[in-house]
């Protein structure tokens, strides 16, 4: 049998990344990095501390420096940064924006991806992102890329919003929210949102959640041997 692998899962937001790679994790017994978090880590420490979202200087030295950790309790994946919980925090609708903002600068993706390949390293771990499988781990062993419909996962960021108690706002606004984050991450100069070529291409758009995860896990298994 071979040893534990590296598997990633990419794609567009509100395609189920999170949700999939956490319960993915948690059935094969490997650890979960969880990159998106790292992008909206270095967002909310950078409108934290009133660092204009243009300044990439400023932003790679925070991405440079940023301590995180990663823990799982139960079945959430909590997010630390300097030993203080920020799960909620980076989940909100403006550390996403900040973040899909932040990730476009070279200094910011070149600070963190040693960082990521660190707490990846080893193998054993389900990593999730958008460019993970090809620039964070360009050979790891199983690589995915997780999409649905624009109007899914407009759909799931409501329902998503609406079970945090915050505010709704109208359909077509988290559509064409969707939409222009696509474009943004497709269109960057630096790492692009793009499947990488020996990606397995998984479209979740009518598929449950548990059809998903078996099909991802089954391809894992045949990979390990």
């Amino acid at each position: 049998m071979s040893p534990p692998l590296v598997v990633t899962i990419d794609g567009p937001a509100g395609a189920g990344k999170s949700t999939v790679a956490r319960r993915l994790a948690r059935r094969l017994g490997y650890r979960l990095l969880d990159t998106g978090a790292i992008y909206r880590a270095v967002a909310i420490t950078a409108l934290a501390r009133g660092v204009d979202l243009d300044d990439e200087p400023a932003l790679g030295a925070i991405a440079a420096g940023l301590a995180i950790d990663f823990a799982f309790e139960g079945d959430v994946n909590h997010v630390f940064v300097d030993g203080a919980d920020v799960t909620a925090a980076i989940r909100t609708p403006e550390a996403s924006k900040a973040a899909s903002l932040v990730s476009r600068h070279p200094a910011v993706r070149a600070g963190l991806l040693a960082l990521q390949r660190r707490l990846g390293g080893g193998g054993g771990v389900v990593v999730e992102g958008r460019d993970t499988g090809t620039v964070v781990f360009p050979q790891a062993g199983a690589k995915f890329f997780l999409t649905a419909s624009d109007e899914e996962r407009a759909r799931r960021r409501q329902l998503e919003l609406e079970a945090s108690g915050g505010a709704v706002p109208p359909f077509e606004h988290t559509l064409r929210e969707i939409r222009e984050r696509d474009d943004r991450d497709a269109s960057r100069d630096v790492a692009p949102m793009v499947a990488a070529d020996d990606a397995v291409i998984v479209d979740s758009s009518t598929a449950s959640l548990d059809e998903v995860i078996e099909q991802i896990a089954a391809e894992v298994a045949r990979r390990v041997g």
